[in-house]
């Protein structure tokens, strides 16, 4: 028995018609939108208008032309970030976020823009509160992830998204972790750009993403190149989307993605995240009995499908390692490029053990791993 348990990372297996897909557009269409007036360049142009539109109508977008794709969403958030910040200006974050945040971030604060940490607590959730007493005047954005790529923690975006606009500060939420997993509603929550790959919780293939930017907000191209229009002046229009999305798209992902919608939609998002939550659950179950087990972040109903745990004694990366070599296990041990989020745990500089599953996974499947978990612990600790 194979099993998969890293859809944090990437999702895996795709919907059958994920595939078909991309097949289709790779050996029907072949072409990019914009790069001729023929029938091909024409039908690819539709694929890609249907993709902005079907993401679009799952987060409440009412304008699909806010809609930028990009490779993914570290391309989407340096877009948000590089994009929309200036020199003096004041970013909040938190100590829960992915490198794909806090890189950019970094970069930025050696150009004269200030960058505010703001530690979560022991569970992984942060205090709107605590972000409260640090805006500033000259507060120009807060960035937040959605979910915690490490221990699920899902945070409170609606409070968060209040306080931005009470300090007419932008709201950026990254949903790495929860597009496709957790209804998100950009205008009812107030979200005033949101990133999010293609290939995790939405079933798309690898490559692809978007960043939504709401219509008040402005931002610039970071990227600068053939856009298919406007191709008689010499500057990059900034004109949305073309204007930043300069060069060839990914259209077998795009069409890929937008299959992966439509089988969310069809499935019913809701039905797939409580699916997700109720393996974990039965994770917790068959694994409480373990000598010396922790798991880490907040308690049930404020996380999302995302598990960490650690074992006294047993590193987490050996375990990971003999659980692929001994039984075909996919999960993913370490720091899971978030190294704040595991000081704000407690669990660096060694990481956790974390397991992720998807629509495909089973009871049967969990049952199969947690017995496994069991082995290998015994197998190990025999040993060290």
């Amino acid at each position: 028995m194979s099993i998969y348990l890293d859809n944090a990372a990437t999702s895996f297996p795709k919907p059958e018609s994920v595939y078909q897909a991309v097949d289709h557009a790779m050996r029907q269409v072949g072409t990019s939108p914009g790069r001729g007036g023929h029938r091909r360049s024409l039908e690819a142009a539709r694929i890609m208008f249907k993709a902005r539109e079907a993401i679009a109508g799952l987060f409440s977008i009412p304008d699909s032309s806010r809609i930028i794709f990009t490779h993914n969403a570290t391309g989407a958030l340096n877009l948000a970030l590089h994009g929309t910040l200036l020199p003096g200006d004041h970013v909040i974050t938190t100590s829960m976020e992915h490198n794909s945040l806090l890189r950019p971030l970094r970069a930025l604060g050696k150009s004269a823009v200030e960058v505010t940490v703001v530690p979560a607590g022991g569970d992984g959730l942060v205090d709107p509160d605590d972000i409260r007493k640090n805006l500033k005047r000259n507060t120009r954005m807060v960035a937040v992830g959605h979910m915690s790529n490490v221990c699920g923690a899902v945070q409170p975006i609606d409070r968060i998204a209040a306080l931005c606009h009470e300090a007419d500060a932008i709201f950026l939420v990254d949903a790495a972790q929860s597009a496709g997993s957790i209804n998100i509603d950009v205008l009812s929550t107030g979200i005033d750009m949101l990133a999010a790959p293609g290939h995790k919780g939405l079933l798309g293939p690898p490559g692809t993403g978007f960043l939504y930017v709401a219509p008040h907000v402005t931002v610039k191209p970071i990227l600068e190149g053939g856009t298919g229009t406007d191709s008689t002046s010499e500057e990059q229009p900034l004109t949305m989307p073309d204007g930043f999305e300069a060069g060839t798209h990914n259209l077998p992902g795009i069409a890929g993605l937008k299959a992966g919608i439509d089988f969310i939609r069809e499935r019913g998002m809701d039905a797939l995240f409580q699916h997700e939550l109720n393996l974990l659950d039965e994770v917790m179950f068959q694994l409480r009995s373990i000598r010396g087990l922790t798991f880490y972040g907040p308690e049930e109903g404020q996380r999302g499908g995302v598990l960490s745990f650690t074992i006294s004694g047993i590193d987490a990366s050996l375990l990971a390692a003999e659980l692929d070599q001994r039984f075909d296990i996919a999960v993913r041990a370490g720091l899971h490029c978030a190294p704040q989020a595991h000081r704000t745990l407690g669990t660096f500089p060694d990481g956790t053990l974390r397991l992720s599953p998807g629509w495909a996974n089973t009871s049967e499947e969990i049952a199969f791993f947690s017995d496994a978990v069991v082995q290998c612990v015994k197998s190990l600790r025999e040993t060290f």
